[in-house]
């Protein structure tokens, strides 16, 4: 697993890394729109609330757990998607219009928050959300009012019984690795994850860089006094391509990490 707390703060949707410090770490309405699946979807108006009781929310992030969030349908994503950032710390909705479950924080871990968008239904998007359990979803009201939205062409795909990662553009192949992968007993989380922040390393010599995902291990509920977050990092040599020997975390050699702090954070990685 990752050592890290903080990372970046780029104003967009973008894995550079910022120098900070880091510590320990695993890492309704009326009238209606089109929906994505050629129904029709109600223009529902969000539950309002207060400033304080939108603090009062928990927040989504790695540290936390939403029990009651909707779960990923996991189906696949298209080749490059849409990805929000919260202009300010932002209400998740359980489904449209229905009682808010969550906030979702402008940054997280020192990075802007950059969440897939995994469904449309009218101004309100699903996302998926970094906290437990893995898989998680909520849906916000996204405007431009209260959210930047970007394109996103890249994806990731990881396949652990094979050792290898790929990074995909608008469907193309740009580049492909032999990885390293969790140890049986602390494997890799499946199922769909996003690059949730890059970290600029200052404690460990392991990884120049290191990219939290939204997912976490299933075997470690914390390690080293951090969630048990899952993370793309490399290795201090190459003794772990083509090996399960991590704590869960996915190793990746230099040239591939040069490559994955290129890509916009949100992007979402497919591990199978």
């Amino acid at each position: 697993m990752t050592r890290s707390q903080t990372s970046c703060g780029a104003a967009r949707p973008h894995a550079a890394a910022a120098l900070l410090t880091v510590a320990l770490m695993v890492l309704a309405g009326c009238g209606s729109t089109p929906a994505e699946d050629g129904g029709a979807a109600a223009a529902v108006a969000p539950q309002s609330s207060s400033p304080e009781a939108l603090a009062a929310l928990p927040e989504a992030n790695t540290f936390g757990e939403l029990k009651s969030a909707p779960a990923d349908p996991a189906h696949e994503l298209p080749a490059g998607g849409e990805v929000l950032h919260p202009k300010a710390d932002a209400a998740i909705y359980r489904a449209p219009g229905a009682e808010p479950i969550a906030r979702l924080p402008e940054t997280q871990i020192g990075s802007p928050t950059w969440v897939p968008v995994i469904a449309r239904q009218g101004d309100w998007a699903q996302v998926m959300l970094p906290t437990r359990p893995n898989g998680a979803t909520g849906w916000l009201h996204a405007t431009p009012e209260t959210v930047e939205s970007a394109q996103n062409d890249f994806e990731v795909r990881v396949d652990l019984a094979g050792f290898r990662l790929e990074i995909l553009e608008a469907g193309k192949q740009t580049g492909s690795w032999t990885i390293g992968t969790g140890k049986p007993q602390h494997p890799t989380p499946t199922g769909r994850a996003f690059i949730l922040a890059s970290i600029k390393e200052s404690v460990n010599t392991y990884s120049p860089i290191v990219l939290p995902l939204s997912s976490h291990s299933d075997s470690h509920e914390t390690f080293g006094g951090g969630p048990g977050t899952v993370g793309l990092h490399t290795w201090p040599d190459n003794s772990f391509v083509g090996k399960a020997t991590s704590d869960g975390c996915i190793r990746v050699t230099r040239e591939a990490l040069d490559r994955l702090v290129e890509l916009p954070l949100g992007t979402v990685v497919h591990i199978t």
